[in-house]
């Protein structure tokens, strides 16, 4: 969650950065083994490209679209694979989408859609949970770290913000009782995303843990430190060693991310106007993507929004059609309206402030929907064929990427992994495919699969 270094760099006498001692010293405190000389050749290498600094968005849509009701619609198709829906043109000749999206729809101009995605692990939400936001399946007991994660640990923080801010809240229950993949895993708990915890269309929103509590007024916080001030007098000798100076970063880091006006600014969403609060909808999903763009604008790298949190008892993507899911009418009057008004200000509102163009915004879910409606009326699970959308920070706009049968079932054309999204986002955010991370049992493993190919299409 908290860095252990700061953004302002200092230059050591050989040459070196404090960055760059911080950087290599946290992993032996951590477990793990990649030395400073390791860690400065992989930074001379180009792991991370300092001519390409570009933000990330990564909206979650858990529970799961449908294909076949969102980004691939087949209108000659059977009644019972064509679904309830219709498609619309967008302002881009030739591209269609649902009718469940029409502030979209005119912008189709600024994202593309990929309608070939596939996976072929189980069917389950939190397998593809994992795929989709680290690139590869949990095996072994390993957990991958999250993009954003990845992001953090090879760039850092700018400033007082974190460099990766996860919101609302975490990914709850989904029926696999496994990880999620929202963590930093292997990488370590110093670099887990911010939580929010807190639901930004709530009228009474602060951040919990942004500041200290209620009862801990400024005399008594300042008084905390104060006190650990003498402490760190007293064991002057310990503080001489790597380890303490790298826990002392630590906790000042800590304190300054709950005491920095700046940083609580950039979660003051109040400040907003009631026009433009209205715009991305007064709903947890609308609101997070305004934060996410006060966020991007303050300096945070890295902000995942999950628009639920859970496919049990609450209205989702994951339209089964039967309690306790989702009925496929809920994409008319939930789920799409949501999605529309909260995505289109967002690209809209990034573009307006010249934030677009360094800022990736990616829309994606965990896998389909059966291209047969099931008795219930709704979709069931279906991993073999999805759409995604992927637009910003140099992403080709206005373009539709692979193709599905004529049912929706299967990829015809570019078939893409989620492996293969995680290439893309990666070299779209200027890391090079090749870089290593440091897991454990000394077997530096890369950021993405060896066989994962980047969409070169969209860079």
């Amino acid at each position: 969650m908290l860095r252990l270094d700061a953004e302002k760099p200092v230059h050591l006498c050989d040459g070196m950065t404090r960055r760059d001692f911080l950087h290599a010293g946290a992993l032996s405190m951590l477990g793990l083994t990649l030395t400073l000389p390791e860690f400065l050749a992989m930074k001379a290498e180009g792991a991370v490209r300092k001519d390409k600094d570009v933000n990330c968005i990564m909206l979650f849509l858990l529970g799961a679209p449908s294909q076949l009701d969102t980004w691939d619609m087949k209108p000659n198709a059977p009644a019972e694979i064509r679904g309830p829906f219709k498609p619309i043109k967008t302002n881009v000749p030739g591209i269609q989408i649902s009718e469940i999206f029409p502030r979209m729809a005119k912008r189709a101009d600024r994202f593309s859609i990929i309608r070939s995605v596939y996976h072929t692990a189980a069917a389950v939400h939190d397998t593809g949970h994992q795929m989709m936001q680290t690139g590869r399946l949990f095996t072994g007991g390993l957990e991958h770290p999250h993009i954003g994660c990845v992001l953090s640990y090879l760039k850092g923080a700018r400033g007082d913000v974190p460099a990766h801010v996860l919101m609302p809240r975490p990914m709850g229950p989904t029926g696999g009782n496994l990880p999620h993949g929202q963590t930093a895993g292997y990488l370590g708990k110093a670099y887990d995303p911010f939580v929010l915890n807190a639901d930004p269309s709530d009228k009474n929103f602060k951040v919990p843990d942004l500041l200290p509590p209620d009862y801990i007024d400024a005399i008594r916080a300042e008084r905390r430190r104060k006190l650990r001030e003498a402490v760190d007098g007293a064991v002057k000798a310990f503080e001489t060693s790597q380890d303490a100076r790298l826990m002392d970063s630590n906790f000042h880091q800590a304190y300054t991310l709950m005491s920095s006006a700046k940083a609580r600014e950039a979660f003051e969403i109040s400040k907003e106007s009631e026009a433009t609060r209205d715009k991305y909808g007064r709903n947890k999903f609308g609101q997070s993507c305004l934060l996410a763009r006060r966020l991007v604008e303050r300096g945070v790298r890295f902000v995942t929004i999950n628009m639920f949190e859970t496919v049990f008892d609450e209205l989702t993507w994951d339209i089964h059609g039967s309690a306790p899911f989702t009925p496929i009418d809920a994409y008319r009057t939930l789920c799409g309206p949501w999605f529309d008004n909260g995505y289109t200000s967002l690209i809209e509102e990034l573009q307006e402030r010249g934030l677009y163009e360094n800022t990736i915004v990616v829309a994606m879910g965990e896998f389909g929907r059966t291209p047969k409606i099931n008795p219930a009326g709704g979709r069931d699970h279906w991993p073999q064929c999805w759409s995604m959308i992927l637009g910003g920070g140099g992403i080709k706009g206005g373009q539709v990427i692979g193709a599905s049968d004529e049912i929706g079932g299967y990829p015809t054309d570019r078939p893409t992994t989620p492996a293969d999204v995680a290439a893309t986002l990666f070299s779209a955010l200027g890391i090079s495919l090749t870089t290593e991370l440091p897991s454990p049992g000394n077997r530096p493993l890369p950021v993405v699969e060896y066989a994962a190919k980047p969409i070169t299409e969209l860079l």
